[in-house]
């Protein structure tokens, strides 16, 4: 399908911009009353309480509930390519255009509020009236379909659009929540319509609490399987009832919309389309082609697995305004959400399987990451040990049945004390097609070029990994000298280098060299005994926690992507925006080279062949920390 790219507004008109932006995250300030009001409501001892305003704010809290949930949904299922109907990829200026998707709730709430004060009829609501839900059915097949038909059309025309539209139709490839990104005066525009059938149950004195409840989440429900970007509405469904495709719209119907452009013009009924000739002549064939649209198969997997509880919501499929940034310790509205996140807790025990999480596309190499549903805490427990390598191993195997010719191994799924840097598994399954790669070559080489040119002297200090000995014995051979600063560490590393340390290997009690590689179990004591301007540049997959704002720390090893590297609006783990862990990046350039050697258990690919191939598809090193914070 061709793509019309069309920009944001380039002459943004009266009204663009929501009244409460200058407030940023303060924004939910102006609800306040509502809530106050709400709470004062419950805690009142009068007979004659006002039930409509009392489920005002629990009915703002459902709609936001229900339109994350179409969100998680939309991002698996698109992930996994079930029925997929574009394939472009989405990216991270589009996520920050739709980040305040919550706008229209907030201001639809302090509408229905100052409507059950001030509107007559508008309070003390009936639970149920029939004649109520008629009306409102009634009224929105006939009115606000066809004039919203008209104003969609009208704000198409080249002066609404450059003005308003336009920002709506940024996003090409569509998610749920696109579907309410648009300026504020449009917003005003659709209230206004979609109030009809409200105002006129309230002032016929029809209206009931759930007349107007279905009534929202009825407008929610459709616009996000509108904009979902996967079909999920069954052919079948129309083969039964065949008017139904004159009543009901599809989501690659909508779709078509942001891809034509001028065409499929409908709100929910495709019947105005017809009538008028603006129905777009390949709506059936791409609805049957997205139909039959089965699961992609990757060519490399990259398995991970959650780190804390509160994990769950910086994974791609959770908020996205949280996975478009750098993971950060637990700040205060994550504890309002404790519920949710004890709640994702018991869901992840009890589903126990691995499921993806992300897809993104390189060149012609498709990528999926797959995600484990076990905490840091369960990876470290020995009670755990088994049970987290049987869904390791099943991961593999169902990698190996999908014909994937990669995997690689991310965060603590080759620990050494878990499965020996994943060589349990190659053990257990020798003619295993599937390459395992555990990116040691590539993070030895990330570090390597991360230290300073002229370094002569550095200190190691961290847990004695299979990365660690191999950047120990690089060095050595390299001439540079490496310091280890306890006893027990040096004694293992001179054992196993012997002769090959080239004399420089040295146990060393002095604080003074400048550039330290650092890995698990370095303690606060010795961060606090590091010389001021210290680099204090990651071996491990878990960053240092910065003590010091004296010194400089550089990430863990990673790597800047390409612009070819498609799909990308998350950031892995405490990573900035477009820069990849080097062991999510070893697993894709294996495969772009085709090598047939796994790099697992004990043994390291070519370091320098690693790094000159990785550099030549593109990815680059990340600047080193050269200032200190103010």
């Amino acid at each position: 399908m061709p793509y019309s790219y069309l920009s944001m507004a380039s002459k943004p008109g009266i009204l663009t911009d929501w009244p409460w932006k200058p407030l940023g995250s303060f924004k939910y300030i102006l609800l306040v009353p509502l809530i106050t009001e709400h709470i004062y409501s419950f805690m009142e001892k009068d007979e004659d309480i006002d039930v409509s305003k009392l489920v005002l704010f629990p009915f703002m809290l459902w709609r936001m509930l229900h339109n994350q949930l179409w969100i998680s949904l939309s991002r698996y299922l698109t992930a996994k390519g079930t029925n997929k109907i574009v394939d472009k990829g989405i990216e991270f200026d589009q996520v920050d255009r739709e980040r305040d998707w919550d706008d229209q709730i907030m201001f639809n709430a302090i509408l229905f509020y100052w409507g059950n004060k001030y509107v007559p009829g508008g309070s003390h609501l009936p639970f149920w009236r029939l004649d109520g839900v008629i009306i409102t059915m009634l009224l929105h097949a006939g009115p606000v379909e066809f004039l919203y038909y008209w104003l969609h059309r009208a704000l198409h025309h080249h002066y609404l659009y450059s003005r308003y539209h336009s920002h709506h139709h940024s996003s090409i490839v569509t998610e749920p929540i696109t579907s309410v990104i648009h300026p504020f005066a449009e917003h005003i525009a659709y209230f206004l319509l979609f109030a009809i059938p409200i105002l006129t149950t309230v002032l016929t004195g029809t209206v009931s609490i759930v007349a107007l409840a279905a009534y929202i989440t009825y407008l929610d429900f459709m616009n996000n399987m509108g904009h979902c970007n996967f079909e999920l509405i069954p052919s079948w469904l129309f083969t039964l009832i065949p008017p139904l495709k004159y009543i009901i719209y599809t989501p690659s119907f909508h779709s078509l919309h942001h891809v034509q452009f001028r065409t499929n013009y409908s709100l929910f009924m495709p019947f105005y389309d017809y009538i008028y000739g603006t129905m777009d002549k390949s709506s059936d064939t791409l609805y049957e082609k997205s139909l039959r649209r089965k699961e992609e198969s990757p060519h490399v997997v990259h398995l991970t697995h959650l780190t804390t509880p509160e994990s769950i919501y910086h994974l791609r499929l959770g908020f996205a305004s949280f996975a478009s940034k750098p993971y950060t310790p637990s700040t205060w509205h994550m504890w309002l959400l404790w519920p949710v996140t004890l709640c994702s807790m018991m869901l992840t025990w009890i589903y126990c399987f691995t499921f993806v999480v992300e897809s993104n596309r390189f060149h012609n190499i498709r990528l999926q990451t797959w995600t484990i549903p076990k905490y840091n805490i369960q990876y470290r427990s020995k009670s755990q040990k088994q049970s987290t390598n049987n869904l390791i191993e099943e991961a593999i195997l169902e990698a190996e049945e999908k014909g994937v010719r990669v995997l690689s191994l991310g965060l603590m799924n080759q620990a050494e004390e878990l499965n020996m840097y994943g060589g349990v598994f190659i053990q257990k399954h020798p003619q295993l097609k599937v390459k395992l790669v555990d990116g040691s070559s590539l993070a030895v080489a990330v570090v390597l070029n991360s230290i300073p040119k002229g370094t002569t002297q550095v200190v190691l200090r961290g847990k004695l990994t299979k990365v660690a000995c191999a950047l120990a014995f690089t060095l050595c051979q390299k001439r540079i000298q490496v310091s280890v600063l306890r006893e027990d560490e040096y004694e293992k590393l001179d054992k196993l280098l012997g002769t090959k340390s080239e004399g420089k290997l040295v146990l060393s009690k002095s604080y003074t060299c400048k550039t330290w590689l650092v890995g698990d179990g370095l303690s606060e004591v010795e961060q606090k005994k590091a010389s001021k301007g210290t680099l204090f540049i990651p071996f491990s997959q878990f960053p240092p926690k910065k003590l010091r704002t004296d010194c400089f720390y550089h990430t863990t090893p990673a790597m800047q992507t390409p612009l070819a590297f498609e799909n990308v609006d998350s950031c892995e783990n405490w990573l900035p925006r477009r820069v990849m862990s080097v062991w999510r990046i070893a697993g894709l350039v294996h495969a772009l080279e085709g090598w047939e050697e796994h790099e697992c258990g004990y043994t390291t690919s070519n370091i320098e062949k690693v790094w000159e191939a990785t550099v030549k598809h593109g990815f680059q090193p990340l600047r080193v920390p050269t200032h200190l914070k103010s």
